[in-house]
């Protein structure tokens, strides 16, 4: 991996700068892990010490999770960004730039892990193009999405027109 890793939340409001190793990737199936990222899961990967983080757009509200976790998230668009403990701070794989480099090499919290999340690979799947059903409603979204690259502004000036490329 590269030693500068950047990303950011859904709609651009929120971006972020890691310069130096990334930590330990793992996934988390905690249910406070589940409910703070709507998902089955939670993938982060922790920020060494000697890491540094910066956020170069915006900075990420925070709800206090428990009496010692905080998570941080997009105030405008509520994507999942940091998990904040007193031993340290992981940042969700999925907001990265490039999540498909940072592969998780352990599971924690595995108690609470939904039964069918081992078999997800048994059920049946298809790409977007296969959808036909959906065909006429997919080609007439118009994303608002920020792109998987740093931009000088966000979002762009003309209402509408996006370039996630």
């Amino acid at each position: 991996m590269s030693d500068i890793h950047s990303g950011g939340c859904q709609c651009g409001a929120v971006r972020f700068q890691v310069r130096g190793t990334l930590g330990t990737a793992s996934i988390c199936h905690c249910r406070m892990c589940q409910k703070a990222f709507g998902g089955f899961y939670a993938p982060l990967v922790g920020i060494r010490e000697q890491a540094d983080l910066r956020w170069t757009r915006g900075e990420p509200k925070r709800f206090q999770s428990s009496n010692v976790v905080s998570r941080g998230f997009c105030g405008d668009c509520g994507t999942p960004l940091t998990y904040e403990a007193p031993d340290g701070i992981a940042l969700s794989i999925a907001a990265f730039d490039d999540p498909g480099a940072i592969a998780p090499v352990i599971q924690y919290g595995v108690e609470g892990k939904l039964p069918y999340t081992d078999h997800m690979s048994e059920i049946p799947a298809r790409t977007t193009a296969e959808d036909v059903e959906t065909a006429a409603f997919l080609a007439s979204i118009v994303s608002r999405q920020h792109p998987d690259h740093d931009t000088d502004t966000w979002p762009p000036e003309q209402a509408g027109a996006t370039d996630n490329t």
